[in-house]
C-alpha cells in the first residue's frame, strides 16, 4: 500500500523534519508522534505471530490552546496517507442521553477512508476515463452512423475512400465514411483545445444528495444503516441523473469524475479501506480535559456523571472492540488514538484510571513566545504572512513584510495573549486581520497594481490604538 511506501522512507528523524517545515518548536511532542508512526510501519513489518499483540502506544498531547496540537497531528496523519479523523470530546454524551454516541467517530473515519481510496483509485484509471470521454463528447458532437454493407458496383471506390488515399470522390463515398472523416477534424481539434468554449448537453448523476444522519445509541447510525443510500435503492429504477449544459472544458471533468467512478472496484475499495482504518487510522481527540471530572470538585452532579460516562464509553473504543459500519466491521485494536487538552481546570489524573492506562506517552507542549510568533509568521511554508501575500498576488499586487514589522507583529500577539487572554497561535489571525483590514478593502479599487512595504511605522500606526485601548483589545483582537 502507498501508506506502507511513504511510512518506510521517513525514518523518525526526517518525519520531525517535515513537521518543522509547519510547526515551531514542540520538539517532544514532535518526537513522541514521529516515533508513534516509525512505529506502525514496523508493526506491519514484523513477524506475523506476533504483529496482532503489538498496540500502538496512545498519546495525551497537554497544553493551551493554538501551540500546535491539532497541527501535529493533521500533518502526520497527512504524511502518513492515513485515514485521520478530529472529534471533540465535548460533542459526545453518555449512553442513553442526547448527543452523538463514541462509536459515531468511527464510522465517520471508515466514510473518510473510503472516500480517500476510491480517490486514489479513480486518479490511477484517469488516463483510460479520459479516452472514454473523449469519444462520448464526439459521439455528442458528431453522432457516428453505422457503416451499411457496400454493393458490389462502389466496392471499389469506398475501399480507396476509408484508405484515404489521394483519389477519394467524397461524392462515392458512403455517409459512413464522411461521418468518420468529420469526427477525425473534430477529434484533432478536441485534442488541441479548439473548443473547449463549446457548449454540450450531458447527464450527470443525481446521486450526490444530502445526506440524513440520525443521531442516538438506538438509530440507526448504530446499526451502519445508512438512509441515503437506503432511498438510493428505492430510486435506482428510476431517473438516473439530470441534464445540463455546460461548456466542454467543464463537461469533461464532470464525465472524467463519472467514468473513473464506474472503472474502479468498489468492493476492493472499501476492504483496502477497512485495512487501512484498522492499521493506519489516527483519530484525534480534542478537549479530553473536558469530560475528565474537576479535581476540585466534591459534588456528584448530573454533569459529572455524565462526564465519567463519556469516558466509560471510550475506554473500549481506545482498547479496542468492534464497530458496525455501513462498509463493514471495524476493529479498533490498532488505531492510534491521540488526545488532546489545555487541562487548565482538571489534571490528566482526573481522568478515569483504566482510561489513563490507555495513553502511556504524555507529551506536555510549551506556551509559545515572542520569538516562536515570530519564526511562526517567517518560516513554515503555509506563514499567515505568505498566505496573505500569495491572496493579493492574485490581484496583481505585491506586499512585502519588513523584518522589523514582523518582530512587532510578533511582539503586539504575545503582548495581547498576556492582558486578554492566552489563546496561542491563533491571535496572529486576529492581529494580522486587523493589521490588513484597509489594505484588503482597498484591493482592487484605489490599489490594483504595484508593491506594497509593511514596515514597522505602518503596525504601529494600524495597531498602537487597539493595544493600548484594553476594551477595545478584549473585543476585537
Amino acid at each position: 500500500m502507498q501508506v506502507q511506501t511513504i511510512q518506510k522512507n521517513l525514518t523518525p528523524r526526517q518525519i520531525v523534519a517535515e513537521l518543522d517545515k509547519y510547526i515551531i518548536g514542540q520538539k517532544n511532542a514532535k518526537r513522541s508522534v514521529s516515533i508513534a508512526l516509525r512505529n506502525r510501519w514496523r508493526r506491519l513489518k514484523s513477524d506475523p505471530e506476533i504483529r496482532d499483540e503489538i498496540v500502538p502506544n496512545n498519546i495525551l498531547m497537554i497544553g493551551p490552546t493554538g501551540v500546535g496540537k491539532t497541527e501535529i497531528a493533521r500533518r502526520l496523519a497527512k504524511l502518513a496517507g492515513a485515514p485521520f479523523i478530529k472529534v471533540e470530546a465535548s460533542k459526545f454524551t453518555e449512553v442513553g442521553y442526547v448527543g452523538r454516541d463514541v462509536e459515531s467517530m468511527i464510522r465517520d473515519l471508515t466514510d473518510l477512508a473510503v472516500n480517500m481510496v476510491k480517490m486514489e483509485m479513480q486518479e490511477r484509471v484517469k488516463e483510460k476515463a479520459a479516452e472514454i470521454v473523449e469519444e462520448k463528447i464526439l459521439d455528442i458532437l458528431i453522432p457516428p452512423v453505422r457503416k451499411k454493407s457496400p454493393s458490389n458496383s462502389n466496392s471499389t471506390s469506398t475501399s480507396t475512400a476509408g484508405s484515404g488515399e489521394v483519389g477519394f470522390n467524397p461524392d462515392q463515398a458512403t455517409d459512413a465514411e464522411l461521418n468518420e472523416r468529420t469526427r477525425e477534424r473534430f477529434r484533432e481539434k478536441l485534442k488541441n483545445g479548439d473548443l473547449e468554449d463549446r457548449k454540450i448537453e450531458i447527464e450527470v448523476d443525481s446521486k450526490k444528495t444530502p445526506m440524513m444522519q440520525v443521531f442516538g445509541p438506538q438509530g440507526m447510525e448504530e446499526m451502519g444503516v445508512n438512509l441515503q443510500d437506503m432511498l438510493g435503492n428505492l430510486t435506482r429504477g428510476g431517473k438516473k441523473g439530470t441534464k445540463r449544459t455546460l461548456p466542454i472544458s467543464e463537461a469533461r471533468e464532470v464525465m472524467i469524475e463519472q467514468e473513473a467512478e464506474k472503472l474502479i472496484d468498489h468492493e476492493a475499495a472499501v476492504q483496502e479501506a477497512l485495512d487501512r482504518v484498522q492499521n493506519q487510522g489516527i483519530v484525534f481527540i480534542d478537549e479530553i480535559d473536558k469530560v475528565a471530572s474537576d479535581s476540585s470538585s466534591s459534588s456528584k452532579g448530573g454533569g459529572e456523571v455524565s462526564r465519567q460516562g463519556v469516558q466509560r464509553d471510550l475506554l473500549p473504543i481506545v482498547e479496542g472492540s468492534t464497530v458496525n459500519t455501513k462498509h463493514g466491521i471495524v476493529k479498533t485494536d490498532h488505531i492510534l488514538f491521540i488526545g488532546s487538552g489545555a487541562f487548565h481546570v482538571s489534571k490528566p489524573s482526573d481522568l478515569i484510571p483504566e482510561l489513563q492506562g490507555r495513553f502511556p506517552i504524555r507529551v506536555e507542549l510549551n506556551s509559545l513566545t515572542e520569538e516562536d510568533f515570530f519564526n511562526i509568521l517567517s518560516q513554515p511554508k503555509n506563514a499567515l504572512t505568505k498566505q496573505y501575500q500569495a491572496m493579493v498576488q492574485s490581484e496583481g499586487v505585491t506586499i512585502n513584510f519588513t523584518e522589523e514589522a514582523i518582530r512587532e507583529i510578533a511582539k503586539i500577539a504575545a503582548q495581547v495573549n498576556r492582558d486578554v487572554e492566552n489563546i496561542g497561535a491563533r491571535r496572529l489571525h486576529t492581529i494580522l486581520s486587523s493589521l490588513l483590514e484597509e489594505l484588503l478593502f482597498a484591493i482592487p479599487d484605489d490599489i490594483s497594481s504595484g508593491e506594497i512595504n509593511i514596515d514597522k511605522e505602518y503596525v504601529d500606526k494600524q495597531l498602537n490604538d487597539l493595544v493600548t485601548n484594553k476594551d477595545l483589545s478584549h473585543y476585537i483582537l
